[in-house]
């Protein structure tokens, strides 16, 4: 059985969801800005920082995700527990999709362009900004506490093995 990642790890991926959840509520703001007044510097700037953050550090994240806690709880054979970590993975492929039809508009507002369709601008953000709060939330109150209980179970078994080792 694999392991569950120290605490540390856990702490790094709490702090990106307060990132992630961050950068969606200005995400949203953004667009509402951009239908009620268009594109302007300030505008520009939160673009490209949105567009920054959820192309560099929310892609690191999820792969950390599927490498230190989903591979984990996959390999702990509870069959509710996989399905969940299952729909998560096939979140980050929908998020990953819809990031990649976002970004590009996102890029070109950071640029000063005008050629992203409003509308579609609008219901891309409205798709991803929910996607990934519910996606969030599940992770936060299903799936890393499992993580966290078994690194804990983990550890207490290595704790008494060494402790049988030495005695």
């Amino acid at each position: 059985m694999r392991v569950a990642p120290d605490p540390a790890p856990f702490e790094a991926l709490d702090a990106c969801h307060r990132q992630m959840l961050a950068h969606l509520k200005g995400l949203a703001e953004l667009a509402r800005q951009v239908e009620a007044a268009g594109v302007d510097a300030g505008v520009q700037q939160q673009a490209g920082a949105i567009e920054s953050f959820f192309s560099g550090m929310a892609r690191e994240h999820h792969a950390q995700e599927e490498k230190n806690v989903f591979a984990p709880l996959l390999a702990g054979g509870d069959p509710a527990l996989t399905a969940t970590v299952r729909s998560l993975q096939q979140d980050h492929g929908w998020i990953e999709e819809n990031w990649i039809e976002l970004s590009p508009q996102l890029s070109a507002i950071a640029s000063g362009n005008h050629w992203p369709d409003t509308a579609e601008f609008q219901h891309g953000v409205q798709v991803f900004v929910e996607l990934c709060t519910e996606h969030i939330e599940l992770e936060d109150t299903v799936v890393y506490p499992e993580s966290r209980a078994q690194w804990a179970r983990a550890a207490a078994a290595r704790t008494l093995r060494q402790t049988a080792r030495r005695t």
